[in-house]
């Protein structure tokens, strides 16, 4: 009886998603953070433990781009203008309003749109038997 072929193709999928990957604790990590930082620039990926629980993962970043970033409105974006009256300077109630030196007043509507008025929580008492 012949041994019987697959083709490469069929292992495309789990070839490529073969990335070498460690665990390792956090006690470890801090011992030897230098060689750790060095094996995640060459592409491996480290998973960190704490108490047997994986709580981060270490791995090398990609190349971050190097040109500026346009200033502006993204292009086929449309663009935003600014009123001119958003450079008008405040009136001085409102800037005291903002500066906190005096409460705006509450009226009605606003009072019933905060939930009316406070409401006195009951304490609940320990249901512990004493």
């Amino acid at each position: 009886m012949s041994p019987r072929l697959i083709p490469a193709e069929a292992f495309a999928g789990v070839l490529c998603q073969n990335i070498v990957m460690s665990k390792v604790n956090v006690f470890e990590v801090k011992a030897r953070l230098s060689e750790y930082l060095d094996r995640a620039a060459r592409g491996d990926r480290i998973v960190i433990y704490r108490h047997n629980k994986p709580i981060a993962e270490l791995r090398g970043v990609e190349a971050l781009p190097i040109e500026p970033r346009p200033i502006g409105p993204l292009p086929g974006r449309p663009a935003f203008t600014v009123p001119s009256a958003f450079f008008a300077p405040l009136p001085d109630d409102e800037v005291d309003m903002w500066e906190g030196m005096t409460a705006a007043p509450l009226t009605p509507a606003d009072a019933k749109k905060a939930g009316g008025r406070p409401r006195s929580r009951k304490r609940r008492m320990s249901r512990r038997k004493q």
